[in-house]
């Protein structure tokens, strides 16, 4: 059990038939009135992202999600084909169990499956990915010193803003939680 008092970012909890990761949280002492926690949570199975408060003596059960290294294999229409590292079972997911995952992994990565009570739901793509820019404005000499950005699209499809200086066919350094550059790699 998790009191709503120790909430922390990336505590995991079961509430209100689902599983929740807890994003933002606030402890919130008014004037005049008894405190509350004030959460930003997202429900792991469906994505969805909802702002709840509670009372710091409120308790939930904690959800254990268990992680699983595989490797994505390929596309097959709207189904996704996993590979299971160690059984060399295949798994498969729908492109929206995914969300913004996909926009960071290639064919052949390694990935962790997210599971809760047998129940494969997410996948979690490595913090940082390098990749290769396809799409982009060809850099101008001079522009390096005002930290400016433009689009560039990724192999993997992805938009992403990076420097004026970063070139078509450049290597980029992404942070996957963001979805932000980082550095040329």
């Amino acid at each position: 059990m998790v009191l709503a008092g120790d909430f922390r970012n990336g505590v995991t909890i079961q509430y209100d038939g689902g599983v929740y990761v807890v994003i933002e949280f606030q402890h919130v002492k008014p004037g005049k009135g008894s405190p509350f926690v004030r959460t930003k949570m997202r429900n792991l199975k469906t994505g969805t992202i909802t702002e709840q408060t509670f009372r710091p003596s409120e308790k939930f059960e904690n959800a254990h999600v268990e992680r699983k290294e595989m490797q994505y294999l390929y596309k097959d229409g709207e189904v996704h084909h996993f590979m299971d590292i160690s059984t060399y079972e295949q798994t498969t997911l729908r492109e929206e169990q995914l969300g913004t995952a996909l926009n960071f992994i290639r064919e052949n990565d390694t990935v962790k499956m997210l599971e809760h009570e047998g129940d494969i739901f997410g996948v979690e793509p490595p913090l940082f990915v390098e990749l290769i820019i396809t799409e982009t404005e060809p850099g101008v000499k001079g522009d390096t010193a005002t930290g400016a950005t433009k689009p560039a699209i990724v192999e993997t499809g992805a938009k992403v803003l990076v420097p004026l200086f970063v070139n078509q066919g450049d290597k980029i350094k992404i942070d996957t939680r963001t979805g932000e550059y980082l550095s040329r790699a």
